[in-house]
């Protein structure tokens, strides 16, 4: 596990490292978050994702969205308001490291609040933070195995 987050970020690192992209060509590059990409393009959020910011952005894996019923995921991509507050409950206001990362609740763009653990590794609500700290230049990435849904 660790290897793999460690190549993970190295993978990461060598991205961005040449230039810096927005939050959504960081995601597109990573290769790793396809259904991610097409709900923020269903959305209608890519232009968003791109603005100044700065946005922390809960991003699940392709293999988060793969937990979800295939009807369910289906349903919920034609479904812009629902897609659109499931997308805007991954993201928070502002640039926030994982050396910055406390317990407790921070409220989301969408509205509601995250729960953010840090017992055993760092968790935001029932997900998992599996890779930290992927810079994009207009906010920060954390990577999730699960898709939190709002209250």
């Amino acid at each position: 596990m660790k290897k793999t987050l460690i190549a993970s970020l190295i993978a990461f690192g060598a991205l961005t490292s040449a230039h810096a992209k927005d939050i959504v060509d960081t995601a597109v590059a990573a290769g790793s978050f396809k259904t991610l990409v097409t709900a923020i393009q269903a959305a209608g959020l890519v232009d968003t994702l791109k603005g100044k910011g700065p946005f922390t952005v809960f991003a699940p894996t392709d293999a988060a969205f793969a937990k979800v019923p295939k009807a369910d995921l289906d349903a919920l991509l034609k479904d812009k308001a629902k897609l659109t507050a499931v997308l805007t409950y991954h993201v928070v206001p502002g640039k926030v490291m994982a050396a910055d990362v406390k317990a407790g609740k921070v409220k989301t763009v969408q509205g509601s609040e995250l729960t953010i653990g840090t017992m055993g590794g760092v968790t935001v609500d029932n997900a998992k933070v599996t890779a930290t700290d992927i810079a994009a230049d207009n906010g920060v990435i954390h990577v999730i195995d699960t898709v939190v849904m709002p209250k």
